[in-house]
């Protein structure tokens, strides 16, 4: 077979792990060495997520850098085409659609950096984001540490007892439990 001349290689990176494990963290330190190298830029989020600003990614620690909020994967995909680098947070809400546009945007040469929860609540796969860590070259998991019993945190426990899988919330709402808390509480609750 003849090769096809030059091929800029792109990749996928996906950032996951539960709630305050860190990964909004990460995923700006990694942009911010992007733009100290130079390298165009566009970060994302889902419009639904207002917690800290309507339009900034901001970490629970308040580190923060401008995005776009959009509403679809395939918005964002037509916001990329100037950019060598597309940063996308909170990508559990994300339609499944982000699945196809991350490999499009690698295939085309771009480095997709994703952060999302890999669980929701009830410790089931969230949205996109087992297909995203299924086809990525680079996948970080991050544990927060369990407030009860200082074991890594695996599980996003939702304080209240609702169906809905999305409901946006911090601390007040959700803690970092470990897999023996997550399990017990389970089992206790009937959930």
């Amino acid at each position: 077979m003849e090769p096809i001349g030059p091929i800029q290689g792109g990749w996928i990176e996906v950032i996951t792990g539960g709630m305050f494990s860190g990964k909004t963290e990460e995923l700006l330190r990694r942009v911010r060495r992007v733009q100290l190298a130079g390298q165009t830029v566009r970060l994302f989020k889902p419009d639904i997520d207002t917690r800290y600003h309507p339009s900034d990614i901001v970490s629970h620690d308040q580190t923060r850098l401008e995005a776009v909020p959009v509403s679809n994967s395939q918005s964002l995909y037509l916001l990329s085409s100037d950019a060598q680098v597309i940063a996308i947070d909170e990508a559990q809400f994300f339609d499944m659609g982000l699945v196809e546009v991350a490999d499009r945007l690698a295939d085309e040469g771009k480095r997709v950096i994703i952060a999302g929860l890999d669980m929701d609540y009830r410790g089931r796969p969230f949205g996109p984001m087992p297909y995203l860590m299924a086809i990525a070259e680079f996948v970080t998991k991050l544990h927060a540490i369990c407030v009860y019993t200082g074991e890594l945190a695996h599980y996003s426990y939702r304080k209240e007892a609702t169906d809905e899988q999305i409901r946006l919330g911090h601390k007040d709402v959700y803690e970092p439990v470990s897999r023996r808390i997550f399990r017990q509480w389970r089992l206790r609750e009937g959930r």
